[in-house]
């Protein structure tokens, strides 16, 4: 018999809401405690998730606490800093139109019971970072985490289990019938991390109960890296390869394509293959600190791709597939309009895109003409050109002359738009996600003004209508 059941699971949702009612949640100091606990379990358990991240992923101890541990402790510092003031009511003046009700007040209201459903490829930061903006909107929680990352998911469940009551917090595991389970009940708040095909899955079941949706996706294109002729190209290859071997490739925000101007092609495809040997040695699939592809499926869908384009591979290209491992692959020249660049890859490809650098600008209204992408970055010395394509086309977030750690600073916002996602969180942003602004005015028994009631015409109406539009002014 499965664990799970709808039954269960409605019962774990009700349980949820009761617990909600209560108004436990509700109270800042109180969400504050249960954060500082989250946090110190996290130091606690940290040599477990190390852990089961190496069985899931081939993960070194090193990228597992620089990827997925280390930052859930500093987005937790940030909450606990934060928390006190994000939270306070708004306190506004209502206006000479609502006079004698001179205050209004915008109180942050959690949801209620939240649905956090999260992916494979950084399963506990992705797990236990959006848990926390949940936690520190107030609300409770049910986890549907990843059949895909088994090590990791059963860590979760039994830290989850040990740090929280499950009124509070739970984890359910199993796979996607039991997340249609979950989705299948009516929950205050969803996120979702994962692919935009079922992103639209999710969006749909949640349209059936209204439900507010938080969407963190991939790209349906992938994300773009622009070389110009007029870039560093050492730094860049250094950045580039450091950021396309991390998890093997797995992360919505890696580089999914390179365009590079077709002057600096040849010398920057040679520092991107120096780079790649420098970081990781000739032969990456053998290296016990490079990651692996997720599943033995996941190992295929990359060694088909990359034997479809066998002829121009001009760097890797090989895998061991008893191990889940495929070296870094440089894929040249690939066309613009090619298949491999028009969906997204979520291993170590890596497709080159020649262009001429007198027509960047026609490339990058190509890449406007796609779905939006999660990330896009640039490399060149022309600011001035840089900052005006990163002010007017469209996409999640990205870096000038840098990689990916535009997701590490403080206070800003982190997710896309359309197919690549729909609402934002980390810091106050976080918050914000899974809080509603509640708007309260309080009123007056005294001095109130007839504008509003009737008559409308006539001498009294006359006079009501010179004094609306004194007041709108």
């Amino acid at each position: 018999m499965p664990e799970f059941t709808t039954e269960r699971i409605a019962d774990i949702v009700a349980a949820q809401r009761r617990f909600f009612r209560t108004g436990t949640t509700l109270p800042v100091s109180w969400r504050i405690a249960q954060l500082k606990r989250l946090k110190q379990a996290v130091i606690d358990h940290q040599d477990e998730f190390v852990q089961a991240l190496t069985e899931d992923l081939g993960r070194s101890p090193l990228e597992a606490y620089l990827c997925d541990v280390g930052p859930i402790i500093v987005e937790i510092n940030e909450m606990l800093s934060g928390l006190k003031r994000w939270a306070r009511p708004e306190r506004h003046f209502s206006g000479l139109m609502c006079f004698p009700s001179l205050v209004t007040k915008v109180y942050k209201m959690p949801y209620g019971v939240s649905l956090v459903i999260s992916p494979f490829n950084f399963p506990i930061l992705l797990t236990i970072g959006v848990v926390a903006a949940a936690m520190c909107g107030g609300n409770t929680v049910v986890i549907k985490s990843s059949s895909k990352s088994a090590a990791s998911t059963a860590v979760l469940k039994r830290f989850f289990a040990e740090v929280f009551p499950p009124e509070y917090i739970t984890l359910i595991d199993g796979g996607h019938d039991v997340a249609d389970m979950c989705l299948a009940q009516r929950f205050d708040k969803i996120f979702y991390t994962g692919s935009p095909a079922v992103g639209k899955h999710v969006l749909a079941e949640a349209a059936k109960n209204l439900t507010p949706v938080a969407l963190e996706l991939g790209g349906e294109t992938g994300n773009w890296c622009v070389v110009r002729a007029d870039a560093d190209l050492k730094d860049a290859a250094r950045k580039i390869a450091f950021f396309k071997l991390t998890n093997a490739g797995q992360i919505c925000i890696n580089i999914n394509q390179i365009a590079v101007a077709e002057e600096v092609a040849e010398p920057f495809l040679a520092e991107l293959k120096a780079a790649f040997i420098a970081q990781i040695g000739e032969h990456a699939e053998t290296n016990p600190e490079y990651p692996k592809l997720i599943t033995p499926a996941a190992y295929d869908k990359c060694a088909r791709l990359a034997d479809e384009y066998r002829d121009r591979i001009i760097f890797g290209g090989v895998g061991d597939k008893a191990a889940c491992k495929y070296a870094p692959t440089i894929i040249y020249p690939v066309d613009f309009n090619e298949q491999i660049v028009q969906h997204e890859l979520f291993c170590p490809l890596l497709p080159v895109v020649p262009f001429r650098d007198a027509e960047v600008d026609a490339l990058m209204d190509g890449i406007a003409d796609r779905e939006h992408p999660l990330a896009m970055y640039l490399f060149t010395r022309n600011i001035r050109w840089a900052n005006r394509v990163m002010q007017t086309q469209q996409f999640g977030g990205g870096c000038i002359n840098e990689v990916c750690i535009h997701m590490m600073v403080k206070g800003v916002p982190f997710n896309g738009t359309g197919h690549s996602g729909m609402g934002a969180y980390h810091g106050e942003w976080g918050f914000r996600e899974f809080t509603h602004p509640q708007t309260v005015l309080r009123g007056s028994r005294w001095f109130n003004l007839s504008l509003r009631e009737h008559p409308y015409s006539g001498k009294a109406g006359d006079l009501k209508m010179r004094l609306l539009r004194l007041f709108e002014r």
